[in-house]
């Protein structure tokens, strides 16, 4: 390791030549409270942004006891990184002087989710942040004293103010690692008490606008209809009363603007935990909950969609169907099918993101065309059977399919962003429905071939690319963060490059995948360029749909 007056030393040497000499810069320095790493220098100051490693030294810094648990130490990385993300923002608050991305000096900006991050690990040795640092140049002429003001006077005052234990920081930590003892409190008691969500009295469910997640300003606060209600007494909080919806079909009704998808919304995101102001900090889902909708054009590959869609004038064989651009009935019952391949344990619908033929069809619409001139079985028919043959549970938003109110378990109605228990009134309405069993199956015959990917991009939190083949993930409604998007790259080169052997499916690779991101972390998986940005962790749903959404796999 070299110190940090040969870093100066070297900057010197290189001050004015070509944007290149930038690269004897890679290395570790000592800087006596930290080192820095240079893991890997951009080669235009146009480029991405160098990337950096800030590695503080923690013996007798952040107690072991605030990190000692994985969600613990998960809640404690994503404050870290929103300390340091703030200290950058007040720093750079300093003129930037040079071309392109010179003086550029960022973080991973977190969003209102805790996640876990490439972003910042801490350990009983170090706190690791991986920074990006735009290498200055006036045109493609190294700038090297401006760099130095940023190695030197701004990482400097940037660390000790986001890293060095203050009295201030400690409360700030004591209240995280206390949220997160209570969310993980509350994830262990929705198996104990047969539950799929649970929604704390008190919650901000509607968000500030279409374009922000944060709380909105005034809105009705949640309240729990007193025949769902349920209280949990927390580690830290206490008694904490609210909703819990069990297990089985749950039918969200209500008129238009009242508060249905809202509290849908807050469902699908209530598989992560939320920082304390959010106002879902106690909406707690089952984390192997999938948002499933339609997705008109997507590909799919020889999936077993034959539980929905049959007999096709076409004579075409959807026990092993694939498809370059599917309508919206036949993606959504390829959603649904890779959902349950997963091993996902609910179901999330919107009546208002589904395809209307694969979720119901009418009585008047049966008598005119008959069961066998119609290919398509609606859900309907499957949803009881579901949960009672393979046990997965369905929370569906309903505006205008009466039909469902047959098959629910519990029906609520949202009125004002008011939510009621109308279930008995409800079952006094509903007619008897046919269901057909939900076989256990294999969903996806696929077996996916080795492939190395050479050049993976991420183009915002919506798109990514394998050597140029896009991936739309824009209709994965669980994806909440652009890191998200880099993790699933990184997995996806990781999978296709390493995992694939021509035997295993897409859901058994996921699933692997998932192991392998659980026992030993995002950064098993990431390349030490990081050149798609930093990552966060990712679930085997979201791995599985987007192998799924590869046209070349």
């Amino acid at each position: 390791m070299k110190t940090q007056n040969e870093l100066r030393a070297q900057l010197r040497q290189i001050d004015h030549k070509g944007y290149k000499a930038y690269k004897v810069l890679e290395g570790e320095y000592d800087f006596g409270a930290y080192r820095l790493c240079i893991d890997h220098v951009q080669g235009d100051p146009f480029a991405t942004p160098s990337r950096v490693r800030i590695v503080y030294g923690n013996r007798g810094n952040i107690p072991a006891d605030y990190f000692a648990q994985k969600h613990r130490r998960t809640a404690v990385e994503d404050d870290l990184l929103r300390r340091l993300h703030r200290s950058l923002r007040m720093c750079m608050d300093r003129e930037r002087k040079g071309s392109g991305k010179s003086g550029l000096v960022t973080a991973c900006r977190a969003g209102q989710e805790i996640l876990e991050r490439t972003a910042m690990q801490i350990s009983a040795e170090a706190v690791t942040a991986r920074i990006e640092v735009g290498f200055p140049a006036y045109g493609r002429t190294i700038a090297a004293g401006e760099l130095e003001k940023i190695l030197f006077d701004l990482l400097p005052e940037v660390a000790e103010k986001a890293f060095r234990m203050q009295p201030a920081m400690q409360r700030e930590l004591q209240q995280v690692v206390s949220l997160a003892d209570d969310q993980h409190f509350i994830r262990g008691e929705l198996d104990r008490l047969g539950l799929v969500a649970f929604v704390g009295n008190g919650s901000v469910l509607p968000r500030e606008s279409g374009v922000s997640q944060r709380p909105m300003k005034d809105a009705v606060k949640f309240e729990s209809p007193e025949s769902l209600a349920v209280t949990l007494e927390l580690p830290h909080h206490g008694k904490l009363r609210g909703m819990g919806i069990r297990r089985g079909i749950t039918v969200i009704a209500g008129g238009g603007f009242h508060g249905k998808s809202t509290l849908l919304k807050a469902l699908e995101r209530g598989v992560y935990d939320h920082i304390a102001g959010d106002g879902r900090e106690y909406v707690l889902t089952d984390a192997g909950a999938f948002k499933l909708r339609a997705e008109e054009g997507r590909c799919v590959h020889e999936t077993d969609i034959s539980m929905f869609i049959s007999n096709l004038p076409t004579k075409t064989d959807t026990s092993c169907f694939s498809t370059e651009n599917a309508s919206g009935s036949t993606s959504q019952a390829a959603n649904t099918v890779e959902a349950l391949a997963c091993g996902s344990t609910v179901l999330l619908i919107d009546e208002d993101t589904s395809a209307t033929n694969f979720m119901v069809r009418d009585d008047r619409m049966a008598q005119l065309v008959s069961d066998e001139k119609e290919p398509i079985t609606p859900f309907i028919r499957k949803i009881r059977s579901l949960y009672r043959d393979l046990g997965v549970s369905t929370v569906l938003v309903a505006g205008s399919s009466g039909d469902y109110l047959s098959v629910a378990d519990t029906v609520l109605q949202m009125d004002c962003y008011v939510t009621k228990d109308v279930t008995a009134r409800a079952k006094q309405l509903t007619v008897t429905l046919t269901e057909e069993a939900a076989q256990k199956r294999v969903w996806l015959r696929k077996a996916v071939r080795k492939k190395e990917i050479e050049k993976m991009r991420v183009h915002g939190w919506d798109t990514l690319s394998l050597d140029k083949t896009e991936i739309d993930l824009r209709y994965l409604e669980q994806i909440v963060d652009e890191t998200q998007t880099a993790a699933l790259g990184y997995v996806l080169q990781y999978v296709l490059g390493r995992m694939a052997d021509g035997r295993k499916s897409a859901a058994q690779l996921a699933g692997e995948a998932a192991e392998k991101l659980a026992r030993e972390g995002i950064l098993s998986v990431t390349p030490k360029n990081y050149g798609a940005g930093p990552a966060a962790m990712v679930r085997a749903q979201e791995i599985l749909a987007a192998l799924a959404r590869y046209r070349l796999l």
